[in-house]
């Protein structure tokens, strides 16, 4: 391995810190304990330390099916500088799912923490290749237990001499149709984002404090809560319980965030809580930013008129680990994805593969430097995702004459009425602009002739009128957007499915289960 290839992602994220002397400097607090980068360091070389005395090899994976608590950091890194892949696991999966995941991974070690104990405790016996199971928190339950372990160890280790192309981690996807997918991450792929996004988009710097609603299992909640933070030595602030708006609200005060990292749902339901609406400006906010959905119009407006801080709005992918495409603080239009990220190249397709022009709907290919390498084992969706240096992210957008992007809809939720397509996302945007309407989703739906029409699902605001909004709603969207886009059936419920980023599950609505 030549000099240049050696490289692992704790050196960049965490040692480089100490070395600009910030050991002293507060890098995590989870509201009940903190944790110095200095301290960081000294934990995660007794990770390394640990897995070497549990037998855990170079390579094989440790699960982590934990909390956003300052442990999970220490796992995170300590396993990577030992050369070990951490696989952050989902904390919203039924046990079904973790023992599909704990299988596919073959993973040697689980850190569980003991609040999530239960949902697997009767599974982890059938694991063949699962030789430990260490648990966060005060009772091990048998196994364990990750505080007593931790302080056997020494806190002198060397680091592994991992190449740059080397798998660093694995992120299981959400896997909204289907059993969720490995994908796996090298070691350059974290200060790939770092030094794109965080560093020439969202400008974060050494003073910032931030705090992500998106968990650190999720690649989004990765970069907002590690990443992007630790490569600049900043602090956040972590949350292992839901973000609800209180909960949000109060931590921004508490804290002095300066960073906010949301999702569309969230802000909406912020905007819209009851008992917060005395929330208003916050004396060290500078920024929001948005993934998991496009972020519509009306909310980042409501949002900056409101509170006075800009929400930038961008998309990104479990496989391609951050966002590719956003606004930024001096280029914002709000209802559009923004611009490539410097570093981002993207293409928009036909069904052929030939580029579209502006104003046609394209599918959305990125040339990424944080690419993941591929699927584990699953090689031919490997194959239909990433074509060479591109990625297929499965997003439909349009491109406008200044190089903005606007996001059409999922490439299987799009539908054309009349010959034209039509998006999902466009209607839904139209109708959370009606003051009765919280939240909307659209699908395509048969009409008698078996043509594909719109149908909406919306859920009302609090003390909203339902007399007579069904019609209201369909002129609504009329005259806001178009009269062939008003969806022909409106159904009230008081929920949408969703995944655990906030995604609306539509393949859901299509099947009739809206529970």
């Amino acid at each position: 391995m030549s000099e240049a290839d050696r490289y692992n992602a704790v050196t960049y994220l965490l040692d480089r810190n100490i070395d600009a002397g910030r050991g002293n400097k507060l890098a995590f607090t989870d509201t009940v304990a903190e944790l110095s980068y200095g301290a960081l360091q000294t934990q995660s070389r007794k990770l390394a330390n640990l897995l070497k005395r549990l037998g855990v090899r170079r390579e094989e994976r440790a699960a982590m099916l934990m909390l956003d608590t300052v442990e999970f950091p220490i796992v995170f890194l300590g396993a990577m500088r030992a050369g070990v892949v951490p696989v952050p696991l989902n904390t919203l999966l039924t046990a079904d799912q973790y023992a599909y995941v704990l299988a596919d991974s073959r993973a040697r070690v689980l850190f569980v923490s003991e609040a999530l104990l239960p949902v697997v405790q009767d599974l982890l016996g059938r694991m063949a290749d699962l030789a430990q199971v260490i648990v966060v928190g005060k009772n091990a339950h048998g196994h364990l237990r990750f505080a007593d372990e931790i302080a056997r160890e020494s806190d002198a280790f060397d680091t592994v001499a991992t190449h740059r192309d080397e798998p660093a981690f694995w992120l299981y996807s959400s896997g909204s149709t289907g059993m969720p997918k490995g994908v796996r991450h090298l070691h350059s792929n974290l200060q790939a984002t770092a030094e794109t996004y965080a560093h020439q988009v969202l400008g974060i710097r050494e003073n910032d404090v931030g705090l992500s609603a998106a968990k650190l299992f999720f690649a989004y909640g990765l970069g907002n809560a590690l990443t992007f933070p630790m490569s600049v030595g900043a602090t956040t602030v972590l949350y292992p319980e839901r973000p609800t708006p209180a909960a949000m609200f109060g931590l921004m005060r508490q804290y002095g965030a300066t960073i906010f990292y949301g999702v569309p749902t969230l802000f909406a339901a912020m905007l819209n809580d009851e008992a917060c609406r005395n929330e208003t400006r916050f004396a060290h906010l500078r920024i929001c930013t948005s993934a998991g959905e496009a972020l519509p119009e009306a909310v980042g407006k409501a949002w900056k008129q409101r509170f006075g801080v800009d929400i930038l709005d961008g998309v990104g992918s479990t496989e391609l680990l951050h966002i590719f495409l956003s606004n930024a603080p001096d280029d914002i239009k709000y209802g559009s994805s923004g611009r490539p990220v410097p570093g981002y190249r993207v293409r928009l397709v036909n069904e052929t593969g030939a580029d579209v022009a502006d104003g046609e709907v394209g599918e959305l290919l990125v040339d990424a430097p944080s690419a993941a390498e591929g699927y584990w084992n699953q090689r031919s969706k490997s194959r239909q995702t990433f074509e060479g240096g591109w990625t297929r992210t499965g997003d439909k957008y349009t491109r406008d004459a200044d190089g903005r992007y606007t996001f059409c809809g999922r490439a299987d939720d799009m539908f054309k009425v009349s010959g034209i397509w039509v998006s999902p996302f466009e209607v839904e945007s139209a109708l959370i602009t009606h003051p009765s309407v919280a939240e909307a989703a659209v699908i395509a739906a048969p009409d008698k002739e078996g043509l594909l029409k719109p149908k909406a699902y919306v859920v009302p605001k609090a003390g909203a009128s339902l007399d007579g909004l069904h019609d209201t709603l369909k002129e609504h969207v009329k005259t806001s957007i178009g009269p062939w886009k008003y969806p022909r059936w409106i159904e009230v419920v008081e929920s949408l499915p969703k995944t655990a980023t906030g995604k609306i599950q539509r393949f859901k609505l299509r099947s009739g289960d809206s529970a």
